[in-house]
């Protein structure tokens, strides 16, 4: 069983239609809202019974209807407002993420925990903090979204199909998120062989600027493309597929950072992040990824003190 938190709100209720769609598991959709999951639930059942699915979808106001579950998705929280930046929810955040922590810990403590919620570097960590938990079982979200943008626009100059491009976006997830055009392959080939400077610098520009594009253009923040990133890591952990993806961890060491959350590649299976892949940075690209780093740094020194 996945639950999806927050599963009332626009990325929670297109998450449990692509769980169900795409077959993965049984799905709750739990939100402080009255009604309002109960109604997602119901049009997303009958939604199952038209592509004959078999799997069950219910909606609740109740916390403890996620007892037992393989894997809770946190959507929950307030969202990014037109001009707003992710930082400045930090603190409003923090408090949802740790009620929503108290209620796995309670419920589910064995689930793999994927955190959506912005600014979601820095709620990872709440979460990872407050359920004293392994990190190998709370991840963040955000690369499944970095990383597909940078295909998407580098495909649209290359005019190839974005499934041909492995992108590579590490560090934070945010207007410091630090993409990195050399390590991203097209049949081996860097895209930073295949473009111009000015084409890497416009791709890296709108990848990072992407997500306030979105909410610029239609005056609230994506739900389609997070919602189908957390599936395909779901699905990942479900079926123990030991898929490579971008994804933000608690860093233990690796790239010589701890105690800090990165978008990183990572091996995605059953144990939620069974490896942590460590990318070959040159001293230019390193020096980038630690600025961004330091980014996270500062949003983590910023939280309140009770939820570190």
């Amino acid at each position: 069983m996945i639950t999806v938190v927050g599963g009332a709100g626009k990325v929670g209720a297109t998450t449990g239609a692509f769980l169900l769609m795409r077959d993965v598991d049984d799905v709750v959709l739990i939100d402080i809202l009255k009604d309002k999951p109960q109604g997602e639930a119901l049009d997303l059942g009958h939604m199952a019974s038209a592509i004959g699915s078999s799997r069950k979808v219910i909606g609740s106001n109740d916390y403890k209807d996620m007892a037992g579950s393989d894997i809770v998705i946190i959507t929950a929280g307030f969202p990014r407002k037109a001009g707003q930046t992710r930082e400045e929810l930090l603190a409003i955040n923090a408090k949802v993420m740790a009620e929503v922590s108290d209620a796995i810990k309670e419920y589910s403590p064995k689930a793999k925990v994927l955190v959506l919620t912005n600014p979601s570097d820095a709620m990872t960590y709440v979460v990872y903090k407050r359920l004293k938990a392994p990190r190998n079982q709370v991840i963040g979200f955000s690369g499944l979204l970095d990383a597909p943008r940078l295909s998407y626009y580098a495909s649209q100059k290359l005019g190839i199909s974005p499934a041909s491009i492995l992108p590579i976006v590490l560090g934070m997830h945010g207007e410091n998120m630090f993409p990195v055009p050399r390590l991203s392959m097209v049949g081996g080939v860097p895209l930073s062989e295949l473009m111009t400077k000015d084409q890497i610098d416009e791709i890296v520009k709108k990848t990072v600027g992407a997500g306030a594009e979105v909410i610029k253009l239609r005056g609230y923040s994506s739900n389609w493309a997070p919602a189908a990133g957390l599936t395909l890591m779901a699905e990942a952990i479900k079926n123990d597929q030991k898929r490579a993806i971008i994804a933000s961890v608690i860093l233990q060491g690796e790239y010589g950072v701890n105690d800090v959350v990165a978008e990183v590649p990572v091996i995605l299976g059953k144990n939620g992040v069974e490896k942590v892949l460590e990318v070959p940075l040159n001293d230019e690209e390193r020096q980038g990824f630690m600025k961004s780093i330091d980014a996270v740094k500062s949003l983590l020194s910023a939280l309140p003190p009770e939820y570190k």
